[in-house]
């Protein structure tokens, strides 16, 4: 029986975590995504993604193999304020997180960060270039977001299974790399 994992993905509005979690999932990812309508004008901020017609409303989930005795439950966040009040739950029992950034709009990915700091839960950023464009480096976005050195930040596309796959790698070897310290730490 393989060992199953929680992985959450998550960052903000439209950095495209129910992308990253469709793009990696061996099974039809659970996605509650709805249109978006008037309702939402003057409380979901557009900018940058002006195109988006629809949002997650609950979360997104998906199952992947990364190896046969390791199973990952991937569990997207829906990315706008008024929904954040299930990101508590959805964090019970997490290994560890990714966090998603777009280098066209950080500062949405300071509350994802600030939220996983604060409880300790490991991640890794990853950087979705949109159509390939990498106008920044690893090392400028790391400066940005006030990262630890431990904290990856990979650049990545999500739509390419294999590129999201990466991201989902670096999770883990940070939570590995953790529980070690921890390990160190206290001793035998």
């Amino acid at each position: 029986m393989p060992t199953a994992l929680k992985i959450l993905i998550a960052g903000g509005f439209g950095v495209g975590k129910t992308t990253m979690v469709g793009s990696v999932s061996e099974v039809p990812p659970l996605e509650t995504e709805e249109r978006m309508t008037r309702a939402s004008l003057g409380i979901d901020d557009l900018s940058g993604v002006e195109g988006k017609i629809s949002t997650t409303v609950a979360m997104d989930f998906g199952r992947i193999t990364i190896a046969p005795e390791l199973v990952l439950y991937l569990f997207g966040t829906p990315g706008q304020d008024r929904f954040w009040f299930m990101w508590d739950d959805l964090a019970l029992g997490a290994l560890g997180a990714v966090v998603l950034a777009d280098t066209r709009r950080l500062d949405a990915s300071f509350a994802s960060v600030d939220f996983f700091e604060s409880r300790g839960i490991p991640f890794a950023v990853g950087v979705n270039c949109f159509d390939g464009q990498r106008d920044c480096t690893a090392h400028q976005v790391r400066a940005a977001l006030d990262l630890d050195l431990s904290t990856p930040v990979v650049l990545c596309d999500v739509r390419q299974r294999g590129s999201a796959k990466q991201v989902l790698l670096a999770v883990l070897e940070t939570a590995r790399a953790r529980a070690e310290a921890r390990l160190t730490a206290t001793g035998p």
